[in-house]
């Protein structure tokens, strides 16, 4: 086989790749749309809210908007008596970086009831976050809270694992190119995790439903 051929077959493959990531990207964005609301007057009541931990700080400093973005969402559902309880998911895999208790002080901070938030220290990926909180927390009809792009995702998973979720998307920043591309790579690894691994989450435990331990 000479030199071309093996070029012609290898940019045929990669066209193949791409076209299936492309497909892949679209199809997750049009299956999970009916379960994604952008107005928090329109979202429908559930119990709990499950917002996505993420970095409280930006490199360099300065507030990272997608964090801040997400706590004035928990809040505006709270405040409106969209959720009861705020279910914070996220990692702690660092003493000094905890995204469930920097999330819970915030929160507090705004005004919300200590006794109305639940921490997840095991929110270590967007798959963990959904499973565990209808596995561990007893909840299989929530909202979650975060953009829209990663709305899509962690619907997805929660229709693979038949658990009836919504999401309220909040704003994102304006500079996306980079992150919706790591987002798209991030749904074939969902979808691979989902479908080809059965990939569970890292921890699961002792079922702590959330509704009859604060009731």
């Amino acid at each position: 086989m000479n030199f071309k051929r093996l070029i012609t077959y290898f940019l045929a493959i990669c066209t193949v790749m791409i076209s299936v990531i492309i497909c892949l990207d679209l199809w997750i964005s049009y299956k999970t749309k009916p379960y994604i609301y952008h107005d928090e007057n329109k979202v429908p009541y559930r119990a709990i809210g499950v917002v996505l931990g993420t970095s409280k700080y930006v490199r360099g400093g300065g507030i990272n908007d997608f964090y801040r973005n997400r706590i004035d969402g928990a809040i505006s559902l709270y405040s409106q008596g969209k959720v009861d309880y705020l279910l914070l998911s996220g990692d702690n895999a660092l003493q000094s970086y905890n995204e469930p208790i920097t999330m819970q002080k915030d929160l507090i901070k705004a005004g919300i009831p200590r006794e109305a938030i639940v921490l997840d220290f095991a929110g270590f990926r967007t798959l963990d976050s959904v499973v565990r909180a209808n596995r561990v927390f007893d909840a299989n009809d929530f909202t979650i809270i975060t953009q829209e792009f990663h709305c899509e995702r962690a619907i997805f998973i929660a229709l693979a694992q038949n658990i009836q979720a919504q999401c309220f998307a909040v704003p994102a920043p304006n500079s996306m190119k980079l992150i919706r591309i790591r987002e798209t790579l991030a749904r074939v690894g969902a979808f691979i995790d989902l479908y080809i691994l059965k990939k569970e989450p890292k921890y699961l435990g002792p079922v702590i439903p959330i509704i009859s331990n604060n009731n």
